[in-house]
């Protein structure tokens, strides 16, 4: 049986990961919440949204302060993803919540986009790299990124709105893939816009989209406060300590093992599911002395 401690040492272990490496504490905690300490994906998931809404909140304030957000860019993801995510909600409450497949479905999805992220993670270096030579890295002005963006263009609105409605289906269903693989989408759909910009951007969105899905998990009786506290105990002081020291580690190899590690977990869980226990078949009820009475 695990306890607090166990909990807060999990949160200490993420925290670290999440402030050495940038990578999204719930590509890193739902997993060790289902694999390690066994516990139901739907609780897992529904508590590690809320986990990242809280640990990504002090994030974006950061980057607002540092102006380092594209509105526009925040604004026509949540058009997509919040309604979407919403609607995902209202399907899972009022049809697969109600299968024997609940559990499968979400460890399936999980192991997607846990598949996905570590992908991701793996070929990030690579793939920037390759953008760069489009991006100019330093552009004070946020009106010349707002340029760049050319939002007056329908169809890259459409297409902003369209990953938006996608981060929000998955993110919902699995509480993974708002941040690196969020990074990644807008990576490719604005390869001239720099760095901190996509990177700020995405984590205002994620707070957004992880607090609705979050809220919606918690109202449908998924979310442990007791192991939330717990994990945000050992976690947040672990995320501060971990972004002073990241200087001073070998952060891509980290990088490289925790992209490896999410890609075999991710493997793992579309391959092995976890499966709801077979219903058990209905035992004879006793005959009460009144409902003889009542039978005569």
């Amino acid at each position: 049986m695990f306890g607090p401690i166990e909990f807060i040492l999990a949160g200490v272990l993420v925290g670290f990961c999440v402030g050495i490496t940038g990578v999204g504490g719930g590509s890193l905690m739902t997993p060790i919440l289902i694999s390690l300490f066994r516990i139901e994906p739907h609780i897992a998931i529904g508590t590690d949204l809320l986990y990242a809404a809280i640990s990504k909140f002090c994030g974006s304030f950061v980057h607002a302060k540092k102006m380092n957000i594209v509105w526009p860019i925040v604004i026509w993801l949540a058009i997509g993803s919040i309604p979407a995510s919403f609607a995902t909600h209202w399907v899972l409450e009022n049809y697969l919540s109600q299968s024997t497949h609940y559990k499968a479905v979400l460890t399936m999805v999980l192991g997607f986009m846990l598949t996905l992220t570590g992908i991701s993670i793996i070929f990030r270096a690579s793939i920037e790299k390759f953008f760069n030579k489009y991006r100019k890295q330093e552009l004070p002005d946020m009106t010349q990124d707002l340029e760049k963006v050319d939002f007056k263009s329908g169809k890259k609105r459409a297409l902003i709105i369209i990953m938006g409605i996608v981060l929000g289906v998955f993110v919902t269903l699995s509480s993974v893939g708002a941040g690196a693989f969020g990074i990644m989408a807008l990576i490719l759909m604005f390869p001239n816009l720099p760095m901190i910009r996509i990177i700020g951007s995405d984590v205002v969105h994620a707070v957004l989209l992880t607090l609705v899905a979050g809220l919606g998990h918690m109202s449908a009786g998924n979310v442990d406060f007791a192991l939330l506290g717990w994990l945000l105990v050992g976690s947040i002081p672990a995320i501060v300590i971990g972004t002073l020291i990241s200087s001073r580690m070998p952060e891509k190899i980290i990088r490289k093992i925790l992209g490896v590690t999410l890609f075999c977990l991710g493997v793992n869980f579309m391959l092995n599911p976890v499966k709801s226990k077979p219903a058990q078949p209905a035992q004879p009820e006793l005959v009460t002395e009144a409902e003889k009475s009542q039978a005569v």
